[in-house]
């Protein structure tokens, strides 16, 4: 009976094993697919709050082409580009790949990991200036632009009319504008240092008001001014005033505690990028928003920074290039657009598409009216450390009170020279 009883089990112990063979294999052969037939299109993007809005999206590319799985898998934006760089270099990661604007974008189609898109369907329907940031060295288009950013002051409508309070249209009323605020027990910008592209981007709001806007842009980008020059440290000594408008504890503040801080009420004006309405509205949906461009300190006009935001590229080692085509080509269309546009509170990169969205329209408006370049993010945001990455390690230390403004300029002039041509 022993003998018998262990022929048995050991009978049952290979049927077993033989059973969860087949599942593990079946499961493998499969794919990805939801249904277990075929794979899925993978969209890696830093956008984790947008998930919702690409559902739709994908929803809307599905009536076109039922037949294209589609997956949007962003990740933590602080993580994304570490992420990312790892599976590329492994030979992996999403077919279609969100890109960086600019420089750090097309440091990957110079390592080869990306597909060139000059042939697609629809990519003529973008301006040139627009594709410049998905446009790599070799002259090649290597991404789809997504949304055109502008970066300003918002401000809180209800604590300006409470207050009496009206957007400056001069320097000096702008500094009255944060006293008078102060006087009122009101934290007058909600602005932390914690994080360094926060200070870089206030920095592109702040900057143009003093150094002259677009006319210093080509003057810099063409070697007859530097860092150093007088216009760009007065506007480090702008950034440096300001700080006494800032929170308390500003030093330790990041991203999530200054929008809480606007968000809550407890702050009257947020530096910050066009991108963040969508953010404050689901926050607080109560909230009236307003912006103005930033005044001009040399009685010019007032200015609004912007720049195309990420693109979408096509990973040069995707098994599904076709299918990541088909998609690319549905974001150059008006449907697309103003799809993108409704759902995020977004200026759409493709042109023409008009939007319901009354603040979105009058940001639409004044970023064409009083465009100026977002000068370290478009020309500058090159070298080991990047110029930018520098500006943001300096302004840091300005805070701190470790480095003072003339210091932050010569230690950029001393970046840049490394590898811009006209400054060498």
């Amino acid at each position: 009976m022993k003998r018998m009883l262990s022929l048995f089990l050991g009978v049952l112990l290979v049927l077993s094993l033989a059973l969860a063979g087949c599942s593990n294999s079946g499961s493998d052969t499969e794919g990805d697919g939801e249904d277990g037939d075929g794979e899925v299109l993978t969209i890696g993007s830093w956008r984790t709050e947008d998930k919702a809005a690409y559902d739709k999206i994908i929803e809307a590319f599905n009536e076109e082409h039922p037949d294209i799985k589609v997956e949007f898998k962003p990740s933590k934006n602080t993580e994304y580009d570490t992420i990312l760089n790892t599976a590329l270099q492994s030979g992996e990661g999403p077919d279609i790949i969100q890109l960086r604007p600019y420089a750090p974008g097309m440091e990957l189609a110079k390592a080869g990991y990306l597909e060139p898109i000059d042939d697609l369907d629809g990519i003529d329907v973008f301006t040139e200036e627009t594709l410049s940031a998905a446009t790599s060295e070799d002259g090649k288009v290597y991404g789809v632009p997504l949304s055109l950013n502008s970066a300003q002051m918002f401000y809180n409508k209800k604590i300006f009319n409470d207050l009496g309070l009206e957007e400056p249209k001069t320097w000096d009323e702008f500094i009255e504008l944060n006293e008078k605020l102060k006087e009122e027990g009101v934290t007058p910008i909600a602005l932390g240092t914690k994080e360094g592209w926060l200070l870089s981007l206030a920095h592109a709001i702040v900057g143009p008001a003093h150094y002259g806007a677009n006319e210093f842009v080509d003057q810099i980008t063409e070697g007859d001014k530097t860092f150093t020059s007088e216009e760009f440290v007065s506007s480090l000594d702008a950034m440096d005033e300001l700080k006494q408008y800032f929170p308390e504890n500003y030093e330790g503040l990041g991203m999530e505690d200054i929008r809480t801080l606007f968000f809550t009420e407890e702050a009257a004006m947020f530096p910050l990028g066009s991108w963040e309405i969508e953010v404050l509205r689901e926050m607080s949906p109560d909230l009236e928003i307003g912006f103005f461009p930033m005044p001009s300190a040399e009685g010019k006009d007032p200015t609004m920074t912007t720049w195309v935001d990420g693109s979408y590229g096509i990973n040069a080692n995707s098994t599904n290039k076709e299918e990541a085509k088909k998609f690319l080509e549905f974001m150059t269309t008006e449907k697309f657009a103003k799809l993108f546009s409704d759902e995020l509170a977004r200026i759409p990169a493709v042109p023409g598409v008009k939007t319901e969205d009354e603040l979105v329209t009058a940001m639409a408006e004044a970023s064409n009216e009083y465009s100026t370049s977002y000068m370290m993010l478009v020309h500058f945001n090159r070298g080991n450390p990047t110029t930018k990455a520098t500006l943001e390690t300096e302004l840091q230390g300005m805070y701190l009170g470790k480095q003072t403004p003339k210091g932050v300029a010569e230690k950029l002039q001393g970046n840049a020279v490394t590898y811009f041509e006209p400054f060498q």
